[in-house]
């Protein structure tokens, strides 16, 4: 068959996408490892594709078992949890309220913002938000990824979204500054101080 696609051509295609998928599952400094995982079953793989559902949808599967298992290890929770302490800590002390700054600058902040909450779901609800939210995908699409009911997924999106909602209100205060963007402050909650006797 002249029409095959070959290896070569879909390394091409989905590499970029599939690492920025799994960074957002995982950490930045596992993602390009985890990657080249995917794309290893991907070529061993690729002779005994039959076709029965789509190729994108074939290695989004790989890549979410692949990072899903990742996240499962007992030593990647714990440096997982050290990274959040340290991320927490750093928060802490930064002040958001000085003047309005640039406006992809404050986009930025947002979305880092929100990805470090999103961090914190459980592994299953992360895949789906992210699969839905940040790579396009359909419910369908996603049902046929994490091989479970199309109702199921729109469960865990559900679910996801409301945790999400619930860890965001009870972080952050969301408000539009002046130049009317949409913007968020950490809430300062999590300092306690303790009175000295």
């Amino acid at each position: 068959m002249g029409n095959e696609i070959t290896f070569k051509d879909i390394y091409r295609e989905y590499y970029q996408k599939i690492l920025r998928y799994i960074s957002k599952l995982v950490s930045n400094e596992e993602a390009e490892d985890i990657t080249q995982e995917v794309f290893d079953k991907v070529n061993r793989g690729l002779a005994g594709f039959k076709g029965k559902s789509q190729l994108s949808t074939w290695i989004y599967r790989i890549a979410t078992n692949a990072s899903l298992d990742k996240l499962r290890a007992p030593s990647f929770k714990r440096a997982a949890e050290e990274l959040i302490e340290e991320a927490e800590d750093r928060n802490v002390w930064t002040n958001h309220k000085k003047a309005p700054v640039d406006q992809q600058l404050i986009r930025k902040e947002m979305s880092e913002c929100v990805q470090e909450h999103i961090d914190k779901l459980p592994s299953d609800y992360k895949a789906v938000i992210l699969l839905s939210e940040q790579e396009g995908l359909t419910n369908q699409e996603i049902a046929d990824i994490l091989q479970v009911s199309l109702d199921n997924v729109k469960i865990r999106l559900h679910r996801a979204r409301s945790s999400l909602k619930e860890i965001l209100d009870n972080a952050c205060d969301f408000y539009h500054n002046e130049q009317d963007i949409l913007a968020c402050d950490r809430k300062s909650s999590i300092i306690k101080f303790k009175k000295s006797d």
